[in-house]
């Protein structure tokens, strides 16, 4: 899946002519980010029952590739395009939550995440830096119970991209 995911990334760059646009990130955490060309990858897993199943990743100048897996309206990897706009308050949402370095696991059993429900959904959330760094962070929504303000932004920042469609259950 890795594979074809870079290939249609890879692709998508082809199809836009190699377009970036620079992106300002500001935090309240961190001081501004000036990004030439960064990656966010969002991927949600199973839970019990029907939650939707699916990856979407996107780049700065809005090109994105969605891969719907189970429970949602499209199944299979769909091409979008987000604006900047777009682009930049999906990043936004998110950036609060980004790791300063490497990963932040919060899953049952782990700081931050004692007892939890074993039937939620998580998310993987992974920022690809230009320079080859990379920070991700993985958080199960069971462990929203000390944290309702990460677990909504977190669950609302696919609202920000075009592709509620492709998501929303038949």
């Amino acid at each position: 899946m890795k594979i074809i995911a870079m290939g249609m990334l890879t692709m998508l760059g082809a199809m836009t002519g190699g377009c970036v646009m620079a992106v300002g990130n500001t935090t309240t955490e961190t001081a501004p980010v000036a990004i030439e060309r960064e990656t966010i990858s969002y991927e949600t897993s199973p839970c019990f029952g029907t939650c939707p199943v699916y990856r979407v990743t996107v780049q700065p100048d809005g090109s994105g590739v969605f891969e719907g897996k189970r429970f949602t309206k499209v199944s299979g990897i769909r091409a979008f395009r987000a604006s900047p706009a777009e682009y930049r308050a999906f990043a936004a949402k998110l950036e609060r939550y980004r790791p300063r370095q490497g990963e932040q696991l919060i899953q049952p059993g782990r700081p931050g995440c004692t007892n939890a429900p074993t039937d939620m959904p998580s998310v993987d959330i992974r920022w690809n830096e230009a320079s080859g760094a990379s920070r991700h962070l993985s958080f199960y929504y069971g462990c929203a119970m000390s944290n309702q303000a990460m677990n909504e932004a977190l669950r609302s920042a696919p609202n920000e991209l075009p592709i509620k469609a492709l998501i929303e259950a038949p």
